[in-house]
This record gives structure tokens, sequence and C-alpha cells, in this order.
């Protein structure tokens, strides 16, 4: 009894705390800039003790407990019969409470901040619709940018980027705190990023990296190609200061890897830019200049860009359609109405701050 009026507390708290984010004007962003940052002061910075992801292990136990509460069902009621079906309705009353706690600590944790003030105001970036040409300016400077400093990175045998992942762990957190010196909503407590030991897991559903609401963790997935790595977890960073909108996420990322001393941040903020920009341009009839800027492009991005093809064609598949399915759904869930063409609105951030930097189109 005392389990099944706790599943119905927690599930009512979930469903009114939904409520007010979405339904007033005020709450969220009160609740995103007074009541979330404690949270990953405590909860983030617990599990910012153990060098795992915590999280990746907690999933691997709930599915091993979910399959071990399904075939002991199975036994006990054909064993036991009447006697089981207590057992097994105590059980599920157990697996039901466990749902319900999921629910409440994904909203407290995340679901909330979908509803904030977005980046871009508190930041003060005005975006507006832009032009063609102004898009190919954008595209020229950031080959440029990547040009620039692929020159001063490591590379491999192949001509490839490469990193030391432990000081690219270190670095971005230095980078997200740089960054709240300049903009207080990015200001406060950053948890250790942490790669997820089983990170084909991710690549099989085309994720590079995934924040845990239910132990406030950034993980990432290292088996990517390491330019992407400096920049996804800078991204992942960004969702604990509760910008939850991967376009935004994306943006603050590159800030703190554009503003970065080290080449290697700079080169995976740029390049992140450039594909998103590069592609909105081919996809606005810009075929000729796309190709134009390609011939322009580094060896060394070249090569990163076309092992990142080769990586991501290996997991294309069911799978990979199966999840990009469930993450557009998530995102349409939580308000972001495009679905994952959210993402292009990254482009329209970077045309804004390209606008608001001079000295860039000198």
């Amino acid at each position: 009894m005392k389990r099944a009026t706790a599943t119905a507390i927690l599930i009512l708290a979930s469903v009114i705390l939904q409520f007010l984010a979405r339904k007033t004007e005020w709450f969220a962003e009160w609740y995103s800039v007074r009541v979330y940052p404690k949270l990953v002061g405590t909860v983030g910075r617990f599990f910012s003790l153990f060098p795992f992801s915590a999280a990746e292990l907690l999933l691997y136990a709930a599915a091993a407990g979910v399959v071990l509460w399904i075939l002991f069902s199975m036994i006990w009621l054909a064993v036991k019969r009447k006697k089981g079906v207590r057992t097994v309705l105590n059980l599920s009353v157990t697996v039901f409470f466990t749902a319900s706690l999921l629910l409440f600590l994904y909203t407290a944790n995340c679901g909330i901040n979908y509803y904030r003030l977005p980046f871009s105001v508190e930041a003060g970036i005005a975006t507006r619709e832009s032009s063609k040409e102004e898009l190919y300016e954008l595209c020229g400077y950031l080959l440029d940018k990547i040009n620039e400093n692929a020159a001063l990175i490591d590379k491999d045998a192949y001509g490839r980027s490469t990193i030391d992942e432990a000081a690219v762990r270190r670095e971005a957190v230095k980078e997200m705190q740089k960054l709240g010196e300049r903009y207080p909503s990015l200001d406060g407590y950053y948890a250790r990023p942490k790669a997820v030991l089983f990170s084909d897991f991710l690549s099989c559903q085309e994720i590079q990296g995934i924040y845990s609401p239910f132990t406030i963790e950034a993980n990432y997935n290292s088996d990517v190609p390491a330019y992407n790595i400096p920049v996804t977890i800078c991204h992942e960073l960004s969702h604990l200061r509760g910008f939850m909108r991967e376009d935004e996420a994306n943006f603050i990322a590159y800030l703190a890897c554009r503003d970065s001393l080290d080449p290697q941040f700079r080169y995976s903020g740029y390049m992140l830019a450039y594909i998103h920009s590069s592609n909105a341009l081919y996809n606005s009839k810009g075929e000729a200049e796309y190709r134009m800027l390609w011939d322009r492009l580094d060896a060394t991005a070249r090569a990163d860009y076309a092992y990142n093809n080769e990586y991501w064609d290996r997991y294309k598949g069911k799978i990979a359609e199966i999840s990009n399915q469930v993450n557009d759904s998530y995102l349409k869930i939580n308000d972001q109405e495009e679905g994952i063409k959210s993402y292009g609105r990254m482009v329209d951030l970077l045309l804004a701050d390209y606008r608001s930097n001079p000295s860039a189109r000198q």
C-alpha cells in the first residue's frame, strides 16, 4: 500500500511540475535558475565522484532486473499458482514505483528545463532570416578557421586528427567554466564528463553523447572520430546548466570551443559549425558554392570528414532508424515541434553571432 501511494504521489508531482513548466511563463525559468543548479551541485557532484558512468551501469542493472522479474514471475506463477499471484503483484508494484520514480527524476532534472528562456534570449543574440550570400560568407569564415587550426593539431598516420581524451575531459570543464564568466547563465558547477564504457551501444543508435537526467551526468561516445569529442563533451556539459534544446547546446559548445586556447578544441568547434552551415548552404540550392568551399578545405579536415562518414555508415540500419524516430518523438514531446530538424536552427545562431563580430568579417 505504501509503495502504491508513493507511486501515485510521484506521478502526480511529475504531472503538476510539467503543467507548471508548460503553462506558466515564469516557473521553468525560476526552476532552472534557482532549483536545478542545486541538484547539479548535489546529485551531479555525488555521481561525479565515480570515474565511470553510473547511469550506464544502472541501465544494465535495470535491464537485468526486468528480465529476472519476468522469469521469476513466470516460474513463481507456475509453481505457487494462487500464492504466486500475490507475490507477482507485489513485485509489479515495485516495478511501477521504480518507473514513477524515474519519471519524477526525469521531470525534475531535465523535462522542466525545456521550457526555460532560450540561451539566445539570455545572451542577447537576435536571429533573423539570412540570405544565401550571408550563409556562404559564414561558411568561408568557418573554413578558414578550420584550415588555420588544422595546421596546429596532432595527426595520426592517416592524416586524421588525434586527441588526448583524458586531457580533453579536463579541458572541456575549464572551457565551460570560462564561458560562464562571459555568460552568467552558464556559470556554476560542472560534473566530470564520462565516456560510455560500451560506446558501440551508442554508435548503433547514431548517438555521440547523452545526458543522464537520473544521475545528472554528461556522457559521451568515445568511439567516434576524435575531432567530434571536444565539442560533444561541451555540448553535454551545457545540459548541466539547464539548456536542453539541442540547437542551443550545439551553439554553446561551439562558443566554448571557439574561445579556447587549445587548437584541438577550436578545430572541433569550427568543424561542427562548418558541417551544419555547409549542409544548410547545400540544401538552399548552393551546390556549386558548397563544392567550391570543399576544394579549399584542409587535407586533415577532409580526412576527418571522410572517416566520420565511413564510421557512421557502419551503423546504418533498423536500429539507427528506430533510434532516430524515438529521438524525433522525444523532441516533439518536449515542444521542439520540428523534431530532429531543430538541429538546423544552430545555423541561425551562428549567423547572428557572426554578424555581431565585425573582426570576423574583415
